[in-house]
This record gives structure tokens, sequence and C-alpha cells, in this order.
């Protein structure tokens, strides 16, 4: 039996008849792995771009309330999956609780995220890949491109298990810089305290964008809900330790690099000006961590864009291979034609996305818990108890409407675009 044959055989482990998706088994390490790894992409790599007109107080100020408004999000969706006794993707829990529009809505939120990313990261990964092996940047992102893609194919599981170890690559080699730039350079109080209101709301398109692991909820509850000996409580402890890390990294990674390197001379993507200010040595380190954190979040997000894929045009089966080769061909390629079309830069792809993303993000989960409670087709084994409260619910997607409304001003240059 060969490699994708038996990754194929565990992920279909405990299949529930009926849906095209299959159930595998994640650790709670994977889970948190997959949360951190899939948010730790592009968003942590633009920020202090986006940041240096807003400045880093400002930005602090939108990691803690985004981060806190999305977790709670997520857990909505957690606890609607739950009380959902088919396996579905987002567009397919939004099409059974809100509606045929309604998931085409959820659909079209999910690919502009995933697209916006993953053309990002075709432009980023190229771009890296060109500084440390003086290619040209095309065969850089093909290179990234391919084994990113072959984990895609093989699923969940192997998602789970390869996020793990490249997370924790991920967070020693961060860590690394981070504590540089404390004993090495030194951070420059100037260059961090400073803040500027004006260009705040668009730093929190940016934010909303970081937090891209909301889309990988369904994903993580089939990896918790395979048998009755898999702790159900693994998926709710994943999203919150999974939100915290990534918090923590939002607000330090642009902290210490623009406190080295200073708004004027970053650079879109962070690592490239952060390693020339560190010195040599920190090339490869830096560098290194660009390319995990883009592949980390290449392979949550597309394996749950993948899925999304299959459930809302109802293909038979996520492992049937000619709906499977379809479904990862759109994933991989299409962002890659975007990235060389010249369309969109890499900080614009991604407020676009996060704008659009955050909109649908805080409303349609809300409407999905509220039905979910009232039909309560099963009990769940965990609920959000008084995180779903109507106040809640109503400050959050007020709050994440107003800024899509002043990011789309932005683009028609009707107010500051923050960067």
């Amino acid at each position: 039996m060969g490699i994708e044959e038996t990754v194929q055989s565990m992920e279909q482990n405990n299949y529930e008849e009926g849906s095209a998706l299959t159930r595998t088994r994640l650790t709670l390490l994977e889970g948190i792995a997959l949360i951190v790894g899939t948010n730790i992409g592009a968003g942590v790599l633009s920020l202090a771009f986006g940041t240096k007109n807003a400045g880093w107080p400002v930005l602090l100020f939108w990691v803690i309330l985004t981060g806190t408004l999305t977790t709670i999000m997520m857990l909505y969706v957690a606890e609607t999956t739950l009380r959902t006794k088919k396996d579905l993707q987002l567009s397919g829990l939004t099409e059974k609780y809100v509606g045929k529009i309604g998931a085409w809505i959820m659909f079209i939120s999910v690919a502009i995220n995933a697209l916006g990313a993953m053309t990002a990261y075709a432009s980023g990964s190229g771009e890296v890949l060109s500084e440390l092996f003086h290619i040209p940047n095309f065969v850089g992102s093909l290179i990234f491109f391919i084994p990113a893609a072959l984990v895609i194919w093989l699923g969940l599981k192997t998602a789970g298990v390869a996020g793990r170890v490249v997370t924790i690559g991920m967070l020693i080699l961060i860590g690394i810089l981070i504590i540089a730039s404390i004993i090495g350079p030194k951070l420059k109080s100037e260059f961090i305290f400073y803040a500027n209101y004006t260009y705040a709301i668009p730093v929190f398109s940016l934010v909303v964008f970081s937090f891209l692991a909301q889309y990988i909820v369904p994903e993580l509850a089939r990896g918790y809900s395979s048998d009755e000996n898999n702790d159900i409580k693994n998926l709710p402890r994943a999203i919150i330790i999974g939100m915290l890390i990534t918090a923590i990294l939002l607000a330090l990674v642009p902290l210490a690099s623009l406190g080295v390197v200073g708004p004027d001379n970053i650079t879109e993507v962070v690592t490239i000006a952060w390693a020339d200010a560190l010195g040599h040595w920190a090339f490869f380190i830096a560098n290194g961590f660009a390319l995990m954190a883009m592949l980390t979040s290449f392979w949550g997000i597309g394996q749950s864009f993948m899925t999304n894929i299959v459930d809302h045009f109802k293909f038979p089966s996520e492992w049937d291979k000619k709906y499977r080769l379809i479904s990862v061909s759109i994933v991989t390629i299409t962002p890659f034609i975007i990235a060389y079309s010249g369309l969109v830069g890499f900080v614009d792809a991604l407020s676009i996305a996060g704008s659009f993303a955050g909109v649908v993000m805080s409303i349609i989960p809300v409407v999905m818990i509220n039905k979910a409670r009232k039909l309560n087709e099963q009990e769940p084994a965990w609920n959000c108890g008084k995180l779903a409260h109507p106040l809640i619910q109503g400050l959050t997607i007020i709050i994440f409407i107003g800024a899509a409304v002043y990011s789309l001003l932005g683009l028609l240059n009707l107010l500051p675009k923050g960067w």
C-alpha cells in the first residue's frame, strides 16, 4: 500500500455515510499547530509594513480585540459543527442553517480569503527563495508550491503532522530573531511607541486577515470527533490555545522588526529588511522563518479551501481522485496565476481579503449558532455557553462591518489607505 492509499485509509476511519468529507484523528498538539501554522503566514509577514503609519500601539489594540472576537466566532462554528450530525464544511453548514444564498456568500468568502493568502504566498515565497538562492522569483514560487500542494493532496492528517513539526521549527526561529533584536541592535522606542489613529482602521483589516484559522474549524471538528475515546473538549482547547499563541506572535514580530528597522525602511515581507538590520547571520534564519510561516499557513488554508469546494459543489467524495485533482488544482494553480498577473500587491491582497472575510465571519457564525441551537439536531458534547450572548454577537457584527466599509472607501481613495 502506497503513501496516498495509507493516508486515505486513515482519513476514512469512521466515515459518516452521506457526507463527502471524511474523519481523521488529531492530537491536541496537532490541532494547536494547525491553528498557529495557518494563522502565522502572510498576515504576520505583512503586519509590520501595514502598521508603519499607524504605529505598534494601534496594532496591539487590534490584535487583542480582533483575536478575542475571532476566537469567539470560531467557538460559535465549533458548537454549530458539534450540533450537526452530518460532517459539513463551512459552505455546507451555512447552506443548512442560513440557506443557499448564505452558502454562496460563505463560499465566496472562503475563496477570496484563501486566494488572497495563497496569492501572497506565491509572490512572497518566490521573493524569499530568490533572495536565498539568486533564482528568478517565478522559479522560487514553483519550488515552494510543489511540496506544498503534495501535502494538501495527502490530506488533513498529513497536514497536521507536518504542521506540528514545521510549526515547532518556525517558533524556534522566530524566538531567535526576537531575542536577537532585543539584546543585539536593541529596540528603539521612537520606532515603536508612536501612534497615528488616522490609519487605525486599515490595520484592523490586516489583523482580521492574520487570524486565518477561523476557516479551518470544521476541519478540526472532524479531527476531534472520530471516536468516543477522543476528547471533544480538545476542540475548544486547541482553538483558544492556538489563537492565544497567534496573538502573542502577531504582537511580538512587528514589535521586534519595527523596533530595529524603523517604519521608513520596513519591507512588505518583513523578514527581508529585518534580516538586513540584524546582520548577515540572520539572513537564513529570517527567510527560513518566512518560508515556514507561508508553508504551514498554505497547508491549513489549502486543506480548508479544498474541502469547501468538495462540500459546496456536492462532489461525491473528497477522496475521489478525479474530483480531488480538480479541487487541489483550483487551490494551488489559481493563486499562482493571480500572483504573476501583476493585478494586486502583497499587502493590498491581504487587506481586501480581510475586509470581506471579516464581515462574513462575523455575521454568518452568529446566525448559524442561533439556528443550530433552535433546531438542536443533536446535543453537543461541548457548547459556548454565555459567549453566545446577544450583546457579544451584536458588538462583533458592528465592529467588523464598520471596518469593511472603511476599507472599501480606502480602496476608492476616499479615506487613508494605511500604507
